[in-house]
């Protein structure tokens, strides 16, 4: 396969040489089939089509191919918190379903939905007291920046370069990729950006979060004060790549905000619900104006996802933000509340922290080992792994990451890369010690065979 123009911000690419390489060790006859015939069918995208290999079935923490051979999975599209295929959430959809406890009719209510939506605002903090559900995570995207707009009377949004959230028009355009806007013409106007504060890696080259941080708030106070017509800022808490700001940058961010009359909206669909050490990332932080979940709230199983916002914000009765077929999708629901219910029953949430916290301890060792290791970052099981050419220019090693990331592959360990050469690291919540010792082994092991010259052939 011959590379074109791709983008890397959002993943590792499914047009390079090393994935050549893969696939020609690791598809046996039986999964080529399969693979010739998802190229056959589905149209080809970036990032999706050609596929990486074909799955026999994924279970707990783990991914399984064709021939059986299975690998710990560290990203599972954010929807694995409580494990793939989750014996306790099946068990209670499986209940559902022959109760034919699944598809509501709008206009209409169930049990399900109703107690799914008590259960959320009797995890978060006052503040979060009103909900609304969407099929998936760009639905419910454009449902908060609409809420906002109607809220405020203002029709702009402040977000972040280099973030994703989501595919629908307005959803990309607060995105900060051009993978999702070139060639469509024209996207939702208003919406402004700036850049997300990174302290490894910043366009002005500064060191000091406080100076990093500063400068991205007088940014925003120049699109406050210039533009105008604000409705919201949107971010994630804790970016996918992941970039942890500081707690003093979130809490200016509120305060400008408060200050002009706009509201503040986390995206929190791939950081909620245990992954952050605890239960919701913001947690870390300030709560928002509005929250939006997605991913892990149909327990793997069913595409589901939501806002919630604050008692006050209830006031748009002669407006629909939502109106989807499937707001209050009984089996969706069923899915989410059983998910909820076993990351509590299982301390998750404290699983996630206590390993998580050993497990950058340990990844933070490797910085002062390895040249090609320039930084760790992110919290609980949210971590990124940034791979460099070496640390005094620290240009990113886009090479060095596909390598280990192939290697790691071979050695029943997958993950994503993003931008790149940032190796994230997004597992179940439900790991052991032992299995965090594996992919501290696993990443090690290619890290040193690179570093050593290999290549993967």
């Amino acid at each position: 396969m011959t590379s074109k123009l791709v983008s890397r911000e959002q993943g590792d690419i499914n047009s390079s040489t090393n994935r050549d390489t893969y696939w020609n060790r690791n598809l046996s006859e039986k999964a080529r089939e399969l693979f010739e015939e998802d190229q056959q069918y589905f149209l080809h995208q970036s990032l999706s089509t050609p596929v990486l290999n074909v799955l026999s079935k994924c279970d707990g923490a783990y991914l399984y191919d064709m021939d059986g051979k299975k690998y710990l999975d560290l990203h599972g599209n954010g929807v694995h918190n409580a494990g793939f295929n989750n014996d306790y959430v099946i068990e209670k959809v499986i209940d559902a379903l022959k109760e034919k406890k699944t598809f509501t009719p709008r206009r209409y209510t169930n049990e399900q939905a109703v107690n799914l939506a008590k259960k959320l605002i009797e995890i978060t903090p006052k503040g979060l007291d009103r909900v609304l559900f969407a099929p998936g995570g760009s639905e419910a995207i454009e449902m908060a920046v609409m809420l906002a707009k109607q809220i405020t009377g203002k029709w702009k949004t402040i977000s972040f370069w280099d973030s994703y959230h989501g595919t629908g028009f307005q959803a990309a355009s607060i995105g900060g990729e051009e993978l999702f806007k070139g060639g469509n013409g024209p996207m939702v106007p208003g919406a402004l950006h700036v850049e997300f504060p990174n302290y490894l890696r910043n366009p002005w080259n500064f060191t000091n979060q406080e100076d990093v941080d500063n400068e991205i708030l007088r940014q925003m106070t120049l699109l406050f004060e210039k533009e105008g017509e604000i409705a919201c800022v949107i971010g994630e808490p804790i970016s996918a790549t992941p970039v942890m700001p500081s707690k003093n940058f979130w809490l200016k961010v509120k305060e400008l905000c408060n200050k002009y009359g706009a509201l503040l909206i986390f995206d929190e669909i791939i950081e909620g619900f245990g992954r952050t050490g605890k239960m919701f990332a913001f947690e870390h932080y300030v709560t928002p104006d509005i929250l939006v979940l997605g991913k892990t709230l149909g327990g793997g199983l069913f595409p589901f996802a939501g806002i919630m916002s604050k008692e006050e914000y209830n006031i748009l009765e002669n407006r629909s933000i939502g109106h989807y077929t499937h707001e209050k999708n009984g089996i969706c629901a069923t899915a989410g509340l059983a998910t909820i219910e076993y990351i509590e029953n299982e301390n998750l949430v404290e699983n996630a922290n206590r390993l998580g916290q050993y497990l950058i301890e340990e990844l933070r060792k490797m910085v002062t080992r390895y040249d090609i290791v320039g930084g760790v970052d992110g919290i609980g099981f949210h971590l990124g792994i940034d791979i460099v050419k070496n640390k005094d220019t620290m240009q990113r090693g886009i090479e060095e990451a596909e390598t280990i990331m192939y290697m790691c592959m071979e050695n029943g360990l997958a993950f994503k890369l993003i931008e790149g050469n940032i190796i994230t690291m997004r597992p179940s919540l439900i790991l052991t010690k032992e299995e965090v010792d594996f992919i501290l082994k696993t990443l090690e092991d290619a890290i040193k065979r690179v570093v050593s010259g290999e290549v993967y052939k």
